[in-house]
């Protein structure tokens, strides 16, 4: 995908899954400038926390951007490039005959990204990716926040 207006790099991290967790986001522009966002919440989940971040990320940039996103998350990775199709047909209902696990943020991110021409990029986590780590450092440092025990 050339012309590229936004490199993206999200992570989530929660500790005790469930229990405090993390989200962090780097946005890269065309001109290289960087912008970081992150939040966490008191009690969640990882996969919640990894689909919260990619959610921010496009909260935070023009509609209409072409963007490639990375995320170390399989979960995200296989839920929008392959299982959402499913779940929208079977109206939220996975293949264990029960409602999806956090549907409402796989309905919002299935929203937003209507509005993007967006590259999705798996990288495997903890591999030397400079902004991969980056992000997972975010997100653990927003978890541990939040952590009260």
């Amino acid at each position: 995908m050339n012309n590229l207006d936004y490199k993206i790099y999200t992570d989530g991290a929660c500790l005790r899954n469930p229990g405090p967790g993390g989200w962090a986001v780097l946005i890269i522009s065309t001109n290289q400038s960087k912008e970081k966002k992150f939040g966490g919440e008191s009690y969640t989940t990882n996969n919640r926390m990894e689909l919260t971040a990619v959610i921010q990320a496009l909260k935070s940039i023009p509609i209409k951007s072409t963007l490639a996103l990375y995320t170390d998350s399989k979960y995200v990775i296989n839920g929008i490039n392959t299982w959402i199709v499913n779940w929208k047909k079977s109206k939220w209902i996975g293949s264990n005959k029960k409602e999806v696990k956090n549907k409402d943020l796989w309905i919002e991110l299935d929203t937003l990204i209507q509005d993007f021409n967006i590259q999705w990029n798996w990288v495997k986590g903890h591999s030397g990716d400079t902004n991969n780590e980056v992000v997972d450092k975010l997100a653990r440092n927003e978890a541990l926040k939040l952590d009260l025990s």
